[in-house]
């Protein structure tokens, strides 16, 4: 585990690399969490000081493999992109590492299911994913 100083998604996670991220949730059956981001994205930019300050994200995301990608870290495939290239997008993987399309955010645009503007929408997003991939809080949910 490593923390990523500058992406400003928060230290206070155990971030780990994509390559990492799909070893550990093999090792470990859990799903991840993969947040896909730029250095010059605007939303991105909104979206970080939020994501940093929420309890409620960090402490679902013990459920999870918690990676983010910045530039040129992002993942190559289709599957990293179910509805576009837009950015920030989170997309959830099962342990296996396959992208759980159906896993969506709920509360926001539905052209763009998978970009997130606030703290409220990734959590809501975050109970989804371990309702429907498991994890030790599934049955608080």
């Amino acid at each position: 585990m490593f923390s990523f100083p500058l992406t400003g998604l928060g230290e206070q996670y155990d971030w780990v690399t994509f390559e990492d991220g799909l070893k550990l949730a093999k090792e470990n059956d859990k799903p991840m969490m993969l947040v896909i981001h730029k250095t010059w994205c605007g939303a991105c930019k909104a979206l970080k000081p939020k994501f940093a300050a929420s309890e409620e994200i960090l402490k679902l995301s013990s459920d999870f493999v918690m990676v983010n990608v910045e530039d040129d870290e992002e993942p190559e495939g289709s599957q990293f992109q179910p509805d576009g290239g837009y950015i920030p997008r989170i997309v959830f993987l099962n342990s296996d590492g396959v992208v759980q399309s159906d896993l969506i955010n709920t509360l926001g645009n539905p052209q763009y299911k998978y970009f997130y503007s606030n703290a409220l929408m990734v959590t809501e997003a975050m109970k989804s994913a371990v309702k429907a991939l498991g994890g030790s809080r599934n049955d608080e949910l």
